[in-house]
């Protein structure tokens, strides 16, 4: 009876997971008056598994861009920071280490834009957006996996900078590995 209480207290514990996923973005137009180009960044999330393939993620990341803003003709950042939630199908394929997910959720994020010089920054302040992405997990080790994932992030947000508002919708496609960790 005790080895059957431990071994089902054991898989019970892998109902939560740790990831953290560096990545590259990809910006699919340019955002406001900003030519972005290629950024990086990162996510750090929890999930807890409610079902055998459906789980819930919550997390917090920070992804950055570079770019010239076509008005002032300046060298700018912008700077993507917040929340994203949603939830997550993983199915295993086969008999395999691998199985494939995919992924929808909402984000509540926030637009900082600062140019190199440090003259200006304006903030959009926090408001939602959406994200939807398709991977695979490899299980490499016991509790131990990498997911390659490709996702597609929308965030609207308005912002003013010297008294002129605008909207600006960072629109990309991320691709990272994430290494998860299964308790």
């Amino acid at each position: 009876m005790t080895i059957l209480l431990f071994a089902f207290n054991l898989k019970a514990q892998e109902k939560w997971s740790v990831e953290f996923r560096p990545g590259l973005n990809f910006p699919t137009s340019d955002v406001g008056n900003t030519d972005a180009k290629v950024g990086f960044g990162f996510e750090l999330t929890g999930a807890y598994k409610i079902l055998p393939y459906l789980v819930a993620y919550v997390g917090w990341g920070l992804n950055e861009f570079k770019g010239e803003d076509n008005l002032l003709k300046e060298d700018v950042t912008l700077k993507e920071t917040g929340y994203t939630f949603g939830f997550q199908m993983i199915h295993p394929i086969g008999t395999s280490s691998f199985s494939y997910l995919a992924r929808a959720g909402a984000i509540y994020n926030h637009i900082e834009i600062e140019n190199n010089s440090s003259t200006f920054n304006a903030d959009t302040g926090h408001g939602f957006g959406w994200q939807v992405a398709a991977g695979v997990d490899y299980e490499f080790a016991a509790n131990l996996a990498l997911r390659p994932m490709l996702r597609y992030r929308s965030l609207s947000r308005d912002v003013t900078i010297e008294n002129i508002s605008s909207e600006l919708k960072l629109n990309y496609i991320s691709f990272g590995i994430g290494l998860v960790w299964e308790f």
